[in-house]
């Protein structure tokens, strides 16, 4: 017994093999058309107990209507005619070919799609189960309201104010400024000395002018 909540989850029914249903079919077709479609209304009763349709119960229903109305039209033949004539046996099989035939094929079309819409092979594929497109992890989901959420989350938060004061702004360090070389010792002009040169050189050109003009 069951209480408050969701109902368990129910198992579906497990598939009969495939050569299984292939010879229960076999068998159903035999015995139709071995008992001169006498028994037609075997496969069609199996069909309506498979399905769980009304429809399958009432088509099962017609089938064995006209079964028995096929006995009756046999029955009601009158007993000294030894030979049937030609318009009864053309009413005979004509009757038992449209039953034998419509009721086959049916029967084999609809346990065929039955079977293979609500009980599917093993290795089949497999339905799908539906994902949440706004869910966190469903493929193809759309990442845009989770972009500004994800922003606010990962931004560093401010530290906490120690002993009461507010914290110090943030400074970005300013780069050390290059102090400018000092400018390179100039050297003195070398002309001074050259006119030095010179003069010592007229001085000594003057003596010797001077000491020329005395020896003569």
């Amino acid at each position: 017994m069951h209480g408050y909540g969701y109902p368990p989850e129910q198992q579906p029914k497990r598939r009969p093999s495939s050569s299984s249903l292939v010879v229960l079919r076999v068998v159903f077709v035999a015995l139709a058309l071995l008992s001169c479609t006498f028994l037609t209304w075997a496969p069609m009763l199996r069909l309506a107990i498979v399905t769980r349709k009304q429809r399958d119960w009432w088509l099962f229903g017609l089938v064995l209507a006209l079964n028995v109305g096929l006995v009756v039209y046999l029955g009601a033949l009158p007993v000294e005619d030894d030979v049937m004539t030609d318009g009864q046996a053309i009413v005979m099989l004509s009757w038992m070919l449209v039953v034998f035939v419509g009721a086959v094929t049916y029967y084999l079309y609809t346990e065929i799609r039955h079977f293979a819409a609500h009980h599917p092979l093993p290795g089949g594929p497999q339905a799908v189960p539906y994902a949440n497109p706004y869910s966190a992890g469903a493929p193809g989901a759309s990442s845009f309201p989770s972009a500004g959420l994800a922003s606010r989350q990962t931004a560093p938060a401010p530290p906490a104010p120690t002993g009461g004061y507010p914290p110090a702004p943030h400074r970005s360090p300013v780069p050390a400024q290059s102090t400018p070389a000092p400018p390179a010792p100039t050297t003195p002009s070398a002309a001074p000395q050259r006119i030095d040169q010179v003069r010592a050189e007229l001085d000594e050109l003057s003596d010797y002018l001077r000491k020329e003009g005395d020896s003569r």
